[in-house]
């Protein structure tokens, strides 16, 4: 409840947010923030530990209707990737350096969408777990506010993936 409730704080307002508007946010007397945690950089680095957690995501992931043609899935599977990366982003950003060892992760690959590809494995070139990694990985760089001005769009992340760069030229 803490943790939920700190999270949009940290975003809009960063490290300076207040134990008091976290308290307020929380439903909760300030004093009881300080029973769970020791103190309010040991809240930020549970809520940037919960934020960054793939449960929810594989939870989302998982919850996406199956049984459509790859192109369907892979887009719905982009929409939801390219929320966490922008949330994600978002929250590191707002609280700065001192977190940013809590922020560093390594992308480790969905296993919902290793079984998304796997459901298609007659369509693809490679097997489901390279073509998860390579989704994710094309997602992150095409969307991340660092990395790209303009978001590429979850239909045009999907053909990307799904068809390359060349023209169909089998030349290219």
């Amino acid at each position: 409840m803490i943790v939920e409730a700190t999270l949009p704080l940290l975003i809009e307002h960063g490290e300076m947010v207040t134990t008091r508007q976290i308290a307020d946010a929380a439903g909760i007397a300030e004093g009881t923030i300080f029973r769970v945690f020791p103190d309010k950089d040991s809240l930020i680095e549970a809520v940037v530990e919960a934020a960054f957690d793939t449960g929810p995501l594989e939870l989302a992931l998982r919850g996406l209707e199956r049984g459509r043609p790859l192109r369907a899935e892979v887009e719905a599977a982009v929409v939801v990737l390219q929320h966490r990366v922008v949330h994600l982003w978002r929250l590191a950003s707002s609280i700065g350096p001192r977190f940013r060892d809590t922020t560093r992760r390594s992308l480790a690959i969905s296993p919902q969408l290793v079984e998304l590809f796997g459901a298609h494995v007659d369509e693809l070139r490679v097997e489901p777990p390279e073509a998860a990694r390579l989704l994710q990985a094309i997602t992150l760089a095409v969307t991340h506010p660092v990395l790209t001005e303009e978001p590429m769009t979850a239909v045009e992340v999907a053909r990307l993936l799904l068809e390359g760069v060349g023209g169909g030229d089998p030349r290219c």
